[in-house]
């Protein structure tokens, strides 16, 4: 029998008898409790989902020049990829950086970076995602201050920080500090933006990084809400109202190319959250409810083999993120299973979605899958995995309690290795790797990275440091805060202000909460 992604029977016909007893109520209207159908109840009739193009690469007048590309070819909003220092709080002239500065993503070192990277770029005008993790707060902050020296207030900014570092310790491993203290920079977080960036949102609780780790789509948003559900229980704990910040809170999925699964995976965890935020912790404003998230396009799936196949691929995980209600996409270019994006497979990456928005009639309604037989059924099989996964999470003791044991880490393995079998035995057909394969391969420039950006960036650090004025006393104060309860943005603000790099603000919060080193639980 055919399986799902999720390992569950994929039955060859679905009918009425596959939905007996079905509570139409869990369906529901667009726009309403419990969302299965969409968080608006106009959707994408309206206007279609924010186009993003996540971009970021060698320096920050590199990645300005392809965000202006972007932007001027119909682009409607940013995403920022860091290089892996800047991701760990490293500056580009640490020992731990070297042949790593802007290799995957911009590299940010200081205020004059970030001034660089935005430049000529209205930051009232676009909403900007920024993948960033463990250093969220610091590159947040360079980000405001941006935006203030052109004339624009924090209320006016619109945007994202990934902000998650949970899923860190679980699937990726840019984390810093421990888990406790982790949690303690996202609530800080949550209360400044709060205050100070009302329309910001202040995490984008992902599961994206496990689905390419190897996790089904149940696990995926089985885990991804589980660790919503752990900040929600910090931030609470921290005396936040629930409703003050939950309608800031967002989540980035992966969108395969299993397209009725995931359109059924969308739909499932936008009516879990609903229902945990409302039953487990009393929310009353509906945007508390609301499951609003941005989705990739799954790069796991891309191959070197082939590559134009990837141009197919990527179409249909578009697809499949629009008809399960994505609020904002990023389609992966055809080339990223070689090498960064060129400019012009950047371009058709785009392309591939304003081909849906405007020449397909999917936006013309709301949740077209609703009412499907085989999508109804599936939203129910997806959710009850999901659940149960869940509940096993809770009995451990929470996200935080089951990452500590390798939970999640260890059914995430389970699944990719099932998944590594499947392709190797041929149960699994990729298309060009192991079926429908060719002996030649066309030649294929890649774009790559200069290495003398290194040296540059290691320059201007140097020229900073010996321009500016003394900055100890405010890190200083960065670390007197982190040792109290004060809310550590606002000293790390001002020592950012002065010229701090990244890596000497991350560093004042490592003197105080040290580093996190993983516990080998096998």
């Amino acid at each position: 029998m055919a399986t799902t992604e999720s390992g569950r029977p994929f039955a060859p016909l679905y009918d009425a008898e596959s939905l007996a007893g079905l509570d139409e109520a869990r369906i529901g209207r667009p726009g309403e409790f419990p969302f299965t159908r969409g968080v608006y109840p106009s959707m994408y009739t309206g206007r279609p989902w924010t186009m993003r193009q996540y971009a970021g690469f060698g320096t920050a007048a590199e990645s300005n020049a392809r965000y202006r590309q972007l932007l001027e070819h119909g682009q409607t909003g940013l995403s920022v990829a860091f290089d892996l220092p800047t991701q760990m709080g490293y500056d580009s002239d640490h020992p731990l950086a070297h042949g790593e500065v802007g290799k995957v993503g911009v590299a940010i070192d200081s205020i004059e970076d970030m001034r660089v990277l935005f430049g000529g770029i209205p930051l009232d005008k676009v909403s900007t995602s920024m993948t960033i993790n463990a250093p969220a707060a610091i590159l947040l902050l360079l980000y405001q201050l941006v935006a203030e020296e052109q004339g624009v207030p924090g209320a006016a900014l619109t945007g994202t920080i990934q902000n998650d570092v949970l899923k860190e310790y679980i699937a990726r491993g840019t984390y810093i500090y421990p888990p406790a203290q982790s949690l303690r920079l996202i609530t800080d977080i949550f209360r400044y933006c709060g205050e100070q960036l009302p329309k910001w949102n202040t995490i984008s609780i992902s599961g994206y990084h496990m689905a390419e780790a190897g996790a089904t789509p149940a696990q995926e948003i089985a885990f991804t809400l589980a660790d919503g559900i752990e900040y929600v229980k910090a931030a609470i704990a921290a005396g936040q109202d629930v409703d003050d910040f939950a309608p800031r809170l967002a989540f980035f999925f992966v969108s395969r190319t299993s397209l009725l699964e995931e359109v059924a995976k969308f739909r499932a965890a936008r009516r879990i959250w609903a229902s945990v935020m409302r039953d487990q912790f009393g929310a009353k404003n509906p945007k508390s409810l609301m499951l609003r998230f941005h989705t990739q396009t799954a790069g796991v799936q891309l191959t070197a083999q082939q590559p134009e196949v990837n141009m197919v691929r990527v179409a249909i995980q578009a697809l499949a993120a629009v008809l399960g209600g994505t609020q904002s996409l990023h389609t992966n270019s055809f080339d990223e299973a070689i090498a960064l994006p060129t400019e012009k497979a950047a371009r058709l990456a785009l392309r591939t979605q304003q081909v849906i928005a405007y020449e397909s009639d999917v936006c013309k309604t709301v949740d077209p899958f609703a009412g499907s037989y085989a999508v109804e059924s599936l939203t129910d099989d997806v959710e009850a995995a999901a659940r149960e996964l869940m509940d096993k999470v809770a009995d451990l003791g929470g996200a935080v309690a089951a990452i500590e044991r390798g939970f999640q880490k260890a059914e995430i393995e389970r699944s990719a290795y099932r998944i590594a079998q499947e392709i190797d035995g041929g149960e699994r057909i990729v298309v060009g790797v192991n079926r429908f394969t060719i002996d030649t391969h066309e030649p294929y420039e890649p774009l790559r990275v200069d290495p003398t950006i290194e040296a540059e960036q290691r320059e201007r650090l140097a020229k900073l440091r010996a321009d500016r004025d003394d900055i100890e006393p405010l890190l200083e104060a960065v670390r007197a805060a982190a040792r109290g309860t004060d809310n550590v943005l606002l000293p790390m603000k001002e020592a950012l202000r002065a010229r701090a790099t990244v890596g000497e603000v991350a560093d004042a919060l490592r003197d105080v909460w040290g580093e996190y080193t993983p516990i080998d639980v096998f």
